[in-house]
């Protein structure tokens, strides 16, 4: 059986017979030391070795800007951090308050799909969010709960638009699919609405919001001066 402390004592007494200096030995015994160390507890699996990686490097709400927070949990539902800072980012995409930082979340061959229109890559997803606030405004969040914690997160979502200069409003119940990739980027969103389209204004300002002519129409920032830019003239005009 194997037996940490035996192997230490054992590689350790080996080492002192061959006469070598104080100093090789301490360097060689570190680096046993740390091979038992591995042998012990085993090598970490990719997908517990990338989730490791995530909340190293993962951000906080505040540091991403993140408006829409606390992040509501139905009951037994925990998110970890990084899976906060998803959530919140895209509540904040929902209301209208996109920024670069938002977008650098998601993976460049994302995609974003509600029930009529897919919009596949940055320059067509980006587009999506950055349209959203120029067709509506104001928009607000009734309200919002994570229903599931897994892969895809699942969450509830009450929007209230307001198609702009029409001033014609519509509450939209949804329930939005939020999926993460290996390495923890958003790789999809899925705006599944709970009914048809209504007709009039708002319909018709949400098939502007399609795929195909939203990337020709709506500046999406390059830098951050430009986005920073952008945000402060839609805070001054809502």
């Amino acid at each position: 059986m194997f037996s940490r402390s035996n192997f230490v004592q054992t590689s350790a007494s080996a080492l002192r017979s061959t006469g070598r200096s104080t100093s090789t030995f301490r360097t060689l015994f570190g680096f046993i030391q740390q091979k038992v160390r591995i042998m012990a507890t085993g090598t970490p699996s990719a997908s517990a070795q990338a989730q490791q990686n995530a909340d190293a490097t993962s951000a906080t709400l505040s540091s991403y800007d993140i408006k829409n927070k606390p992040i509501n949990e139905a009951p037994g539902v925990k998110l970890s951090e990084s899976q906060k800072v998803v959530v919140g980012s895209i509540l904040d995409l929902f209301s209208g308050n996109p920024t670069l930082k938002h977008l650098s979340l998601w993976h460049r061959d994302a995609i974003f799909a509600d029930n009529i229109t897919s919009a596949a890559g940055y320059d067509k997803f980006a587009a999506q969010w950055y349209g959203l606030p120029a067709v509506f405004s104001p928009i607000h969040i009734q309200s919002h709960k994570v229903t599931s914690a897994g892969n895809p997160i699942v969450m509830d979502l009450s929007n209230k638009y307001v198609v702009k200069g029409l001033k014609t409003e519509k509450i939209m119940d949804s329930v939005v699919k939020i999926h993460i990739d290996g390495d923890g980027k958003i790789e999809k969103v899925e705006d599944k609405w709970n009914g048809n389209l209504p007709e009039g204004g708002v319909a018709e300002a949400f098939r502007k919001l399609n795929a195909v002519t939203v990337p020709t129409m709506v500046q999406v920032p390059k830098t951050e001066e430009e986005d920073l830019k952008m945000k402060a003239e839609r805070e001054k005009s809502s």
